[in-house]
């Protein structure tokens, strides 16, 4: 079954055209990782998917349904949402950000949500006891832990991911790709997953989608595109991750 689905979208700043006649369909479960160079609709495509923009011609259907006719709140809850350092609110405490959307969605029972705060936390490797604490007093790996939390918070199917270990040291972007990898499995997500690195692109993807000026240059597992780069950008990208074993 296709999780989503782009079918001939279009999508312009004024006259700078970001997604040309983009096709695209993501299978229910995959993880696919997204790779380009800076500015060739990598985190426009997340936001159309998310509804935060609309497209000016095409479709775009997620889970069986038409986002044009989607409500934006329905459409939200089925959807996590990542960005680089969480995205987390500084003036709330670790609970109340992973119980932000649930509580805006009408889920007001303060003991249900404190069960549920602690349930994720555990999920996502971090000890109950930080459920008091401000995102101040947490390091950059335990604040990027807070915000898959509450991108889980509302149980999405779908789990949309913006470079979200980018500013990481290397050791931390490592463990948290590997709970990355565990999470995905054990609650079967889908995840669009977009970075810069083509390490960590090769390590996390099912399949690997490499962008350029708003098209598709290439789609495929990345063992195939490794092997068998569809042109000379792609293999210009790919570069330096031959020899490599992200496996």
């Amino acid at each position: 079954m296709d999780m989503i689905r782009f079918e001939h979208v279009t999508k312009s700043f004024g006259e700078n055209c970001i997604l040309d006649d983009f096709c695209l369909q993501v299978q229910e479960g995959e993880f696919l990782t997204v790779i380009g160079k800076s500015g060739c609709g990598k985190t426009t495509m997340l936001k159309l998917i998310n509804g935060l923009l609309t497209p000016e011609s095409g479709q775009i259907i997620v889970e069986g349904k038409d986002l044009a006719e989607t409500g934006l709140v329905e459409l939200r809850r089925r959807i996590g949402y990542v960005i680089q350092n969480g995205g987390i609110f500084p003036h709330m405490t670790v609970e109340k950000n992973i119980t932000y959307v649930p509580v805006i969605s009408g889920r007001k029972n303060r003991a249900e949500n404190h069960r549920l705060a602690l349930r994720l936390l555990g999920t996502v490797g971090l000890e109950e006891e930080m459920a008091g604490r401000y995102p101040s007093e947490l390091s950059g790996g335990q604040q990027q832990r807070v915000g898959i939390a509450r991108a889980l918070a509302a149980e999405p199917r779908i789990l949309l991911m913006d470079e979200p270990f980018g500013a990481l040291d290397e050791i931390t972007r490592q463990t948290m790709q590997d709970e990355i990898l565990r999470l995905q499995k054990e609650l079967k997500l889908t995840i669009v997953f977009i970075t810069h690195d083509i390490r960590e692109a090769m390590k996390l993807g099912d399949r690997m989608l490499v962008m350029e000026q708003g098209k598709v240059r290439q789609m495929d597992t990345p063992e195939h595109i490794r092997q068998n780069p569809a042109d000379e950008f792609v293999r210009k990208l790919m570069k330096g991750a031959l020899d490599a074993d992200y496996k």
